[in-house]
């Protein structure tokens, strides 16, 4: 949608303000749950540049006010782990985007990952999850990192859930909820229903395209808007109202230094996807340096200076990855306009004073 003004405006949807400020935040509705908590009664808010993200709430995880405060606390708490050091939020930054701002993440005893954390903005929207698309799901990717040995540090899920379920505060929250004894399914849910919370949109470049702000761009951003959309060749993979095509790419990393993760081929291993990784959101894109699954980029106009090289030759690149020959101004342009896709809807997210005994 991203490819044209009159596309955009096209898929463009109102923006719904709180509080007359402006700045978007998840709506609870007045009626109360019921049925052991699973009813919905929870709307997330439409903002300007964004689908109607309630629209791609799975049915059979419907929002809710408690579920939502519950998933919060989850997301939080550092007793999700092995040695109680170790949170979602703990590579999941606020400040960050929701990534960590570390080339790869730091697990339990400090121990490194093999990649970056991949920002948390606008996951309702996404399909497969994780840099190569192993969980179908955001519930799938929301208990994932708990049975990892480097990052949550548990031998399986029933080991973190035997441990939660010797906590009072949470098994009545649980109980509560969902109507039954902590069970893992219930904990993605819940993480995955305040993941949903985690918005952006209404960036200037939304207020400039759909909003007809004419200031909200700098001269350099407009210029960088048009480039994006033409000889930069951006929106042959970063398409779409959330600024990605949902795919996998191979764009050579790891093939000029022997250093190769097989990335998307190890969860299909189908050969075309060897050294593919997914097309991340470009929104908030200037808070979640560094940049690349391997996190090998540090700013923005390295990027931009990688992809207008026609990043790294290998048998597996993909076919849209080619030399681009930008001028040094125009480089600083799409520059200039990834750095006005910081937004507005993911704000009101805080870290808890308090969690449950």
């Amino acid at each position: 949608m991203n490819t044209s003004a009159s596309a955009l405006r096209i898929a463009a949807i109102s923006f719904l303000t709180l509080t007359g400020t402006g700045i978007a935040g998840p709506v609870p509705m007045t009626h109360s749950e019921t049925g052991a908590g699973l009813s919905a009664d929870y709307k997330l808010p439409q903002i300007q540049g964004l689908e109607d993200p309630n629209t791609f709430v799975p049915a059979e995880n419907p929002m809710t006010a408690k579920k939502v405060e519950l998933g919060q606390l989850l997301f939080f708490d550092k007793r999700l782990s092995k040695n109680d050091t170790v949170a979602c939020a703990s590579c999941h930054l606020p400040a960050k985007g929701f990534a960590d701002g570390m080339p790869v993440s730091t697990g339990i005893h400090n121990l490194k990952g093999g990649r970056s954390a991949p920002a948390s903005i606008n996951r309702v929207f996404s399909k497969g999850q994780f840099w190569d698309g192993r969980a179908d799901t955001l519930e799938e990717q929301s208990i994932g990192p708990f049975a990892n040995p480097v990052e949550h540090g548990f031998i399986n899920h029933d080991e973190m859930v035997a441990k939660m379920r010797k906590m009072p505060g949470y098994r009545k929250l649980f109980q509560d909820i969902f109507g039954r004894e902590i069970v893992i399914e219930d904990v993605g849910k819940a993480i995955a229903s305040f993941q949903r919370t985690v918005l952006s949109g209404n960036s200037p470049v939304d207020k400039f395209d759909l909003g007809g702000e004419e200031n909200a761009l700098t001269e350099s951003a407009r210029r960088g808007l048009e480039l994006f959309r033409g000889k930069a060749r951006c929106t042959r993979c970063h398409s779409g109202f959330n600024f990605t095509d949902e795919k996998f790419h191979n764009l050579g990393i790891g093939w000029d230094t022997n250093t190769v993760d097989l990335g998307r081929y190890l969860v299909t291993k189908n050969p075309d996807d060897i050294g593919a990784f997914k097309t991340p959101t470009l929104r908030e894109i200037a808070r979640t340096a560094p940049y690349m699954h391997d996190g090998r980029f540090k700013t923005l106009e390295a990027v931009v200076q990688f992809y207008n090289q026609g990043g790294v030759k290998n048998p597996h690149q993909d076919n849209t990855i080619i030399p681009l020959e930008l001028t040094g101004q125009e480089q600083q342009d799409v520059v200039a306009l990834l750095k006005s896709l910081n937004g507005e809807g993911w704000q009101h997210v805080t870290a808890p004073k308090t969690f449950p005994k």
